[in-house]
């Protein structure tokens, strides 16, 4: 049982084996990710791109006009097409890609954002840089050139820098204007933490950048984004078994396998649960930013009704912050194995999702939390079982 419950045989040089081998078979998937992108079945990063396009012309209200999108981005030669819902604030990000080809703009759109999800990543975790190379969440991230790896690195910025840079902090926060759910448990943090000066930066950033791009875009693309909300609306009433399979949410899969009272309850009971874990993540770590940060990140995975696997590298924080931990202190009986479970966790359980009829990255984003939750806190941990062994 010590095989298992000890982990011994995974070693500090293993793990760096393991990743290369996983960093390898990654790029050799976004290669072939890549190539069904520029095919006839499309991306999620046409959306991107067609509204990139049209505010790159000078016309960015057209970004939310389906009939320009439709027109926009099967001119690729794809056949299928994504209605653009991001709030104007992101038409900053998505313009200067519009500027180019699009088979030239998806290859630049997903290096620029691994690479400052990356950057982010090995700030806070210089030792385990080998491990934040080749996590597959960001592979998938990256293979469906979306902007969950934008939304990480902000997220993942704002955790590591609170202390040091609480106003940058803040500003990384309120630029989650950009995808406004992932940010809807932070200003219960900062303001439970008492980190005004980043609660102050972020409020600031949110609303400046909503007035720099009405400035910029003007009333019409405002609206059209209000209008643009009836299409997420729709998807959300379709009962389409495929597009519920694809979030990582209590609340899909609960109307998935039971119907839309018991998926509302499952998503009332999982903000709650990571909302509570927000704001009494200081009291529970005597006040440890980055303990505090592994929490809110652990549980922002919890929190939204709306969300995908792409949307989680994000994660890498509370899962290298525990093999830190656990480098530092000991690790747990089985902790180990829970941890290579949950570096996997994103990408495996999109790919089960389909096969199996269940997606069960809200029971892994739960169990991420629990070990987070449960780790006693910073400088007040004794020696645990097991060996300092990655990293």
């Amino acid at each position: 049982m010590t095989f298992l419950r000890d982990a011994d045989w995974l070693t500090r040089e293993r793990v760096r084996g393991y990743a290369v081998l996983v960093a390898l078979a990654a790029l050799a998937l976004l290669v072939n990710s890549y190539l069904k992108a520029m095919g006839p079945d499309g991306t999620d990063f046409l959306a991107f791109w067609g509204a990139g396009q049209v505010t790159a012309a000078g016309d960015p209200a057209a970004a939310y006009d389906l009939a320009v999108q439709e027109r926009v981005q099967t001119a690729t030669g794809s056949q299928g097409w994504f209605a653009f819902v991001n709030p104007p604030p992101f038409l900053f990000a998505v313009a200067p890609f519009g500027m180019l080809p699009f088979p030239i703009a998806w290859i630049a759109w997903v290096a620029v954002t691994w690479a400052l999800w990356a950057w982010a990543s090995i700030r806070a975790f210089s030792r385990l840089w080998p491990l934040v190379l080749a996590w597959p969440g960001a592979l998938l991230a990256a293979g469906h050139a979306q902007n969950g790896l934008l939304t990480g690195a902000l997220l993942v910025f704002a955790a590591t820098e609170l202390s040091r840079r609480p106003n940058w902090s803040g500003a990384a926060i309120g630029a989650l204007v950009i995808k406004p759910h992932l940010a809807v448990l932070a200003p219960f943090w900062l303001a439970a933490g008492g980190r005004w000066r980043a609660f102050v930066g972020a409020g600031v950033t949110a609303i400046g950048l909503l007035g720099v791009s009405w400035l910029a875009f003007g009333t019409a693309t405002v609206l059209g984004y209000m209008r643009s909300w009836e299409a997420s609306a729709l998807l959300m009433q379709l009962d389409n078994a495929d597009f519920f399979l694809r979030m990582s949410t209590f609340y899909s899969q609960g109307r998935l396998l039971f119907g839309e009272t018991a998926a509302r309850i499952l998503g009332a009971l999982s903000l709650l649960i990571a909302l509570a874990a927000a704001v009494l993540a200081w009291r529970r770590f005597s006040g440890d930013v980055q303990a505090a940060g592994a929490a809110l990140l652990a549980a922002t995975a919890l929190a939204s009704p709306y969300l995908f696997n792409y949307d989680l590298p994000l994660l890498i924080f509370p899962t290298l912050w525990l093999v830190r931990q656990g480098l530092d202190h000991g690790f747990r009986p089985y902790e180990k194995l829970a941890l290579v479970a949950l570096y996997f966790a994103p990408y495996a359980t999109r790919a089960a999702a389909l096969p199996l009829g269940v997606n069960l990255m809200p029971l892994a984003a739960l169990a991420l939390l629990a070990l987070v939750w449960t780790r006693p806190a910073p400088g007040q941990a004794g020696r645990g079982a097991g060996t300092q062994t990655a990293g």
